[in-house]
């Protein structure tokens, strides 16, 4: 089990910043298209958790969906991240969060690449 990282409200606020923080610890998404250093990214390397700095997702799956957020079709891990069901925003879709410091990082969705058919679909200010 990943130990947990954990911080005061205040404390994730001042670290995040107030965009990020409504994203990553309030569960918001960010407009589409507004990460556009992450979109364009096409470096080797890991792209980590704004939050914790918990490897996340490695930049050989990171493909284009189209959607306008950074798309993986795998963590880096299976301990890297934690699913759970979001019934927001009147439809059921599952969301996913760093397994690290619970932070909010978007949604998977059935229809991305091969080999795995998954799209995470992350939303930028999660990211680093």
């Amino acid at each position: 089990m990943t130990e947990k990282v954990t911080k005061t409200e205040q404390e994730w606020m001042q670290q995040l910043g107030l965009d990020a923080y409504k994203v990553v610890r309030m569960k918001g998404t960010e407009r589409a298209g507004t990460s556009r250093v992450l979109l364009a990214e096409k470096r080797d390397g890991m792209f980590v958790c704004s939050g914790c700095g918990a490897d996340l997702f490695a930049s050989d799956t990171k493909f284009e969906s189209g959607t306008g957020w950074p798309s993986f079709y795998q963590p880096v891990s299976d301990d890297a991240v934690e699913e759970e069901v979001d019934k927001g925003f009147f439809m059921t879709r599952t969301e996913v969060h760093c397994a690290k410091c619970d932070g909010h990082l978007g949604h998977v969705f059935p229809d991305g690449p091969q080999p795995t058919g998954q799209r995470y679909c992350i939303n930028g200010v999660s990211l680093k």
